[in-house]
């Protein structure tokens, strides 16, 4: 860059000017953000300070330590609220550098504290998962009643695989979307620029399928091993896979590609209908998905889901009322039931939730605090981000210095 507009000077030289750049003046925020950012992941991790009102770094710390930050604290008196994670560390640095100051757990933090706990107790009933039968996707249960029964009545060697099957039945949805709406064949054919009797083929079937239905297929070279192939499958009823066949015609000298083999004995041969498979059980982090998402963001597929597993597992009940008045507590900030919260998780004795309710007593004051108060580290996160994107610009090369002054530049 320096060559490009000129500047004669090397690759120190820049540097020393940008560690030699006074840092921005501030005064000190009475509103505190903290949080970490790695600088080597799961080697070395550095400290951002944030002005909690106005969202902008003033400070970059070397470690994540207690002692930095207690010595900033200590050096800039004046600071009211600390917003911080859950960490013991700046817990303690605060504790020890501003003693006045309120602190607050951020509510993301004990949200996802909470997931995690949340998802230690579904592991521990996942033999009650295991013997549930549910109910498949409303997708997937048609899905699976095209691939078997109503696609029979379809000759085999008519219908088209892979992409092609996905393109002609996302077509036949765009059509009947249309007409459902009330548009005619031709203002269809003008909007999508389709021929008139491209649209006219997929209106009137009533499954993708229909719209195949007497298509000629082209010739193909494997049409010579079919009747081979077809006594194969006969003979096993169904039960066997694409490498079998491949390496029973490569037994008589014919050997052919695998997936040329594969898309064509899939359209051009008859293979019984296969049995539907049960659904298998939740798995443990489906139940975690749908015990701490918003009800409202459930399908109702996933709502009576969610009542099985409550129904078989009265444990799993209980989490579920505790997940929902921990969450009842931290979108309308009712901080004062959390004492009653924090007993009501003790006595259920669950676990995962059990250590999760102690951890809170361990640091109620910040917790209740997050819970109540409208302060959080969303504005410190955001600028943990930005940060993320300077280390991208600098390709994580950077020392502590030059992108300490690069952040707080910005």
């Amino acid at each position: 860059m320096a060559n490009a507009l000129g500047v004669a000077t090397g690759r120190m030289g820049l540097l020393n000017r940008i560690r030699a750049m006074p840092d921005p003046l501030y005064d000190t925020p009475r509103v505190l953000g903290v949080d970490d950012f790695a600088t080597r992941r799961g080697h070395s991790y550095t400290t951002v300070i944030t002005d909690g009102e106005r969202h902008q770094p003033i400070e970059v710390l070397p470690g994540r330590e207690a002692a930095p930050l207690a010595a900033w604290l200590t050096a800039h008196p004046g600071v009211e609220v600390i917003c911080r994670d859950r960490a013991g560390a700046y817990a303690e640095g605060a504790a020890l550098g501003a003693s006045d100051a309120l602190q607050v757990a951020d509510r993301f933090h004990l949200w996802q504290n909470l997931g995690q706990a949340v998802e230690k107790c579904v592991a521990a009933h996942r033999d009650q998962l295991r013997t549930l039968t549910l109910q498949p996707e409303e997708e997937d249960a048609a899905i699976s009643t095209a691939s078997t029964g109503e696609a029979a009545s379809v000759p085999d060697d008519a219908l088209p695989t892979g992409r092609r099957a996905e393109r002609m039945r996302a077509h036949h949805a765009l059509v009947h979307g249309m007409l459902n709406e009330g548009m005619g064949l031709r203002a269809i054919a003008r909007h999508l620029g389709w021929g008139r009797h491209t649209v006219q083929r997929y209106a009137r079937a009533a499954r993708w399928q229909d719209a195949v239905t007497g298509r000629r297929t082209r010739p193909s070279r494997l049409d010579i091993h079919r009747p081979y192939l077809q006594r194969r499958i006969d003979e096993t009823a169904g039960v066997i896979s694409i490498k079998e066949l491949r390496e029973g015609l490569a037994a008589q000298g014919r050997p052919v590609l695998y997936s040329s083999l594969r898309d064509w004995a899939r359209s051009r041969l008859q293979w019984p209908t296969a049995p539907v498979r049960p659904p298998a059980p939740p798995s443990v982090r489906q139940v975690t998905g749908w015990l701490t998402r918003r009800p409202s963001t459930l399908t109702e597929n996933e709502h009576q889901q969610l009542k099985a597993v409550l129904n078989a597992c009265p444990e799993l009940a209980t989490t579920h009322r505790l997940v929902r008045d921990f969450g009842d507590m931290l979108t309308q900030q009712t901080g004062v039931l959390l004492p009653a919260w924090i007993e009501d998780t003790a006595e259920a004795k669950l676990p995962g939730l059990t250590g999760f309710a102690r951890g809170l007593n361990s640091d109620f004051d910040a917790v209740t605090a997050g819970l109540t108060l409208r302060w959080s580290s969303g504005g410190t996160e955001g600028a943990v981000n930005r940060i993320k994107k300077i280390k991208r610009q600098l390709y994580g090369r950077a020392e502590f210095e030059p992108l300490r002054k690069m952040i707080l530049l910005q």
